[in-house]
């Protein structure tokens, strides 16, 4: 793996501690890290500026909110071209349901992770949203019986 030259020990540590828990105020990262308060103020604003960082997210447990099934869904287009491509991505971006989507090699051309309440509103976003679509030629749907391994912390190189 070959490790980035714009990060030193610091903003590997940084990165590890938020990763860790992003709610870390700047002096308590301080702590972590070994660097004052206002110098990790400046290198998280840098790490989010060159966009190391992308974001920060509360993690809700679905179950919590309705939303118990998980379902991952793998996608054929019926064409492969840019605009059939752009009609499907657009779908994707525009659909709160999807959760994540990778495009893929191999037989399937897209893998969707989806989020429903059960599994008429599973039917229903199958069968009114994604099937009816022009540019899905076919699905194939599995259920997720549960849930191993959470997306979780990046396994960063450091220095």
């Amino acid at each position: 793996m070959q490790i980035p030259p714009n990060l030193d020990s610091f903003d590997w540590r940084l990165l590890e501690a938020l990763q860790q828990d992003a709610s870390l105020t700047n002096g308590a990262l301080a702590e972590k890290v070994g660097l004052s308060a206002s110098q990790i103020s400046r290198r998280r604003q840098r790490l989010e500026q060159d966009g190391t960082i992308r974001g920060y997210r509360a993690l809700i447990e679905p179950s919590a909110v309705g939303l118990g099934i998980t379902v991952f869904i793998h996608v054929a287009l019926n064409t492969h071209s840019r605009d059939n491509a752009r009609r499907f991505r657009d779908l994707v971006r525009l659909t709160p349901a999807i959760l994540e989507a990778h495009a893929l090699t191999g037989e399937a051309d897209y893998l969707l992770k989806v989020a429903v309440g059960d599994l008429k509103e599973l039917s229903r976003f199958i069968n009114e949203i994604l099937m009816p679509h022009e540019s899905v030629a076919r699905l194939r749907s599995e259920i997720a019986l549960e849930t191993l391994k959470e997306p979780g912390l990046l396994p960063l190189p450091g220095p």
